[in-house]
C-alpha cells in the first residue's frame, strides 16, 4: 500500500484534509499523553483557517498522500524548524512520518543549515529519539491559558 505514497507540495485546496487529520491525530493519538482540556485546546487550532493558508502560501508545507487521500503533512519555519508533522491517526507506524522527516531534514541542508530542531510533543519524543534526535530542553508552553509539556529536539545534519 505504501508502494503508491506520493508526497508533494501542499496547496490551499488541501487544507480540509489537513486540518481534520490535525484534529484527529492530536484527539486519538496524543490523548494518550495530555488531558481533555489541552487536547480541545491543542485540537481547536485546526479551526484557524487564516493560519493554514498562510502556512501553505508561505513557508514549505508538504502532503502525503495515497491515491487522493492525505495521510500526512509536514511544514518547516525559518528554514530549519520543523513545525508540524502530522499522520493520519489511521496511518501511524507505516513509515509515513519517517518519509517526511527525511525529507524535512534534506530541505533544512538545501536552506544552508547544520541543526533541524522541533518542539515536539510527549506523545511524539519516542519518534524523534529513533531517529536519532537529541533532547535540548524539557519546557512547559503555554498555550491559549493552557500549559504544555513538551521537549525542544534537534539533530545535527
Amino acid at each position: 500500500m505504501l508502494d503508491d505514497l506520493n508526497i508533494r507540495a501542499a496547496t490551499l485546496e488541501d487544507i480540509p484534509e489537513i486540518t481534520t487529520i490535525f484534529r484527529d491525530t492530536i484527539r486519538a493519538v496524543n490523548s494518550r499523553d495530555y488531558n481533555e482540556k489541552q487536547i480541545a485546546v491543542w485540537s481547536s487550532g485546526a479551526d484557524d483557517i487564516d493560519k493554514w493558508e498562510e502556512r501553505i502560501k508561505k513557508l514549505y508545507f508538504i502532503v502525503a498522500e495515497i491515491g487522493d487521500t492525505i495521510v500526512g503533512f509536514s511544514y518547516l519555519t525559518k528554514g530549519y524548524y520543523l513545525d508540524g508533522l502530522f499522520v493520519h491517526k489511521d496511518f501511524q507506524r507505516q513509515t509515513i512520518a519517517s518519509k517526511l522527516l527525511r525529507i524535512m531534514e534534506s530541505r533544512v541542508s538545501i536552506n544552508g543549515f547544520d541543526t533541524i530542531k522541533s518542539d515536539v510533543s510527549i506523545t511524539a519524543l519516542e519518534f524523534f529519539d529513533s531517529h536519532f534526535y537529541e533532547v535540548e530542553k524539557k519546557q512547559k508552553k503555554s498555550h491559549k491559558g493552557m500549559v504544555f509539556e513538551n521537549y525542544i529536539v534537534y539533530k545535527n545534519l
